[in-house]
């Protein structure tokens, strides 16, 4: 794939920006938090999408492993299934350098080994045989038999279970603190290898996306209302385009209940996982919203 360089400037993101310009309405979103710990704000980095490589299977797991905590499912076969298939999809690294250049003559390794973010579709409808596949699913059906209404959960078997759709695993994965602005040219670049793909007859016609959300809530307190704080402040708008979803809480299997950015008093934080269903004719569109978002807090 084309390396696709992002410059990123500081940790006061666009996606916050994109949050106090979002005129929704919707109590349960961070409009703003004058309190949040800022950090240095100083740091330049510049990142760039590249194909998965063998090199990157345990960088993609600890990814993998931040969104599936404990969950019994086999991430580091998840993870090979990502590198198998590296023709769709990317990871995000940081952008050579001259320097980088000049070293890489002298190994064949890759100069720049962090893995600090994965964006990719993974076809689970043809991979049911495949045992990350099955847990995963198992996994699914045990939350949603608990969490999710009727409608939704015959919802999610359609997608899943009934053989008549062709749903694929959506993966937006990546450090905290890393902006919003990141996403844009990942999932822009997903969906050009997604339709090269259909071109050339390989399986990616999808009905459905299947999509993981973290997300942290904070208690109504007096006056207060509850707080959502979302790990990647863009999944708002994937949740706005659902057709179906779920939560369930994962604060028994997290060490620690804390955001990217916080204060001490904001301690109590409860992690959460949305489980997303999204009609895939749907994808191009959340793109550009998104996209469109992003830009418009950089301009102002």
């Amino acid at each position: 794939m084309t390396s696709k360089k992002l410059k990123v400037e500081d940790h006061e993101d666009a996606a916050q920006q994109m949050e106090a310009g979002n005129d929704s309405g919707d109590d349960s979103s961070v409009d703003e938090n004058p309190d949040i710990y800022k950090g240095d704000e100083g740091i330049t980095v510049d990142f760039e999408g590249r194909n998965p490589i063998d090199t990157d299977l345990d960088g993609i797991k600890q990814m993998l492993g931040q969104l599936f905590v404990k969950a019994h499912i086999d991430l580091s076969d998840l993870s090979t299934v990502i590198v198998g298939q590296n023709y769709v999809g990317s990871v995000l690294k940081q952008a050579y350098t001259d320097d980088d250049d000049e070293d890489e003559d002298s190994m064949d390794e890759d100069p720049c080994q962090v893995v600090f973010g994965v964006t990719t579709a993974i076809n689970l409808s043809n991979k049911q045989d495949q045992n990350c596949v099955k847990q995963l699913q198992k996994m699914i059906f045990e939350k949603a038999e608990k969490y999710a209404t009727e409608a939704v959960l015959q919802l999610f078997r359609e997608a899943l279970q009934s053989g008549t759709k062709c749903t694929a695993l959506l993966l937006n994965e990546r450090f905290v603190n890393i902006p919003a602005a990141v996403c844009v040219p990942m999932f822009e670049n997903l969906l050009v290898e997604i339709e090269r793909a259909k071109a050339k007859g390989m399986p990616y016609k999808f009905d459905y996306f299947l999509m993981f959300v973290k997300y942290y809530q904070k208690a109504a307190s007096g006056a207060k209302s509850a707080e959502i704080l979302y790990s990647n402040d863009e999944e708002e708008y994937f949740i706005k385009d659902s057709v179906a979803s779920f939560d369930y809480s994962v604060q028994k299997e997290t060490a620690t209940a804390l955001a990217g950015n916080w204060l001490e008093e904001d301690e109590e934080l409860q992690p959460f996982r949305k489980v997303l269903l999204i009609d895939a004719n749907k994808l191009p569109e959340i793109v550009s919203t998104i996209k469109s978002l992003v830009s418009n807090a950089v301009n102002n």
